[in-house]
């Protein structure tokens, strides 16, 4: 069984930084491409950015220039380094992995709220 646990949510002020980690635990034998997602009230879940195994990475948009995404392949942890947070960033932050245990299936973890003040 996988499991990917996120930290890092919080709250801040507008214009502050936050870092979000996930880690993939379990019968893993490789994790390919790993990412963000999030959720705002009322809106579709969105990608904010991923990372193949590679390091190869891509940012939504919204969040280009502002958000990196890292992961550590050692220690099979994604990190999303937030900075400039704007409030429209508010949302539940979702870590997503394509992990190959038997078969390769992807997964999510509980999600983790991030609040942006203005």
């Amino acid at each position: 069984q996988v499991h990917l646990v996120e930290s890092g949510g919080g709250l801040v002020q507008a214009g502050g930084s936050l870092t979000l980690s996930c880690t993939a635990s379990g019968s893993i034998f490789r994790i390919y491409a790993m990412g963000w997602y999030r959720q705002a009230p009322g809106k579709q879940r969105e990608l904010v950015a991923g990372i193949t195994s590679g390091g190869r990475s891509n940012y939504a948009d919204a969040v280009k220039g502002r958000f990196t995404i890292v992961r550590d392949n050692a220690k099979n942890t994604v990190y999303l380094q937030m900075n400039s947070l704007k409030p429209e960033d508010t949302a539940v932050y979702y870590c997503n992995a394509e992990i190959v245990v038997g078969t390769t299936d992807e997964y999510w973890g509980q999600g983790t709220q991030v609040t942006v003040s203005s």
